[in-house]
């Protein structure tokens, strides 16, 4: 398998962290040295190991929030 390359641009923020002490975080990265994209996955504390996770486009992220900001979440049966 080939080795991913990648460069945390900026963390911006923790979304949480999970029993086994990783975090769930929104970065910008930079993935085998190409564009930078946002990106939510799990990392452990040193930042070498992850998680499966989510990358998305500026135009993506833009839906997402549109998106998020149209929901009633007091309606939603989520813990």
């Amino acid at each position: 398998m080939a080795e991913i390359k990648y460069d945390i641009k900026k963390n911006l923020g923790s979304l949480g962290e999970s029993s086994k002490g990783w975090s769930k975080e929104l970065n910008i990265i930079s993935w085998n040295e190409r564009s930078p994209k946002i990106d939510i996955r799990d990392w452990d504390e040193n930042k070498t190991k992850m998680g499966k996770g989510v990358t998305l486009t500026k135009k993506e992220l833009l839906e997402l929030k549109k998106i998020l900001n149209e929901i009633d979440f007091d309606t939603l049966d989520l813990d």
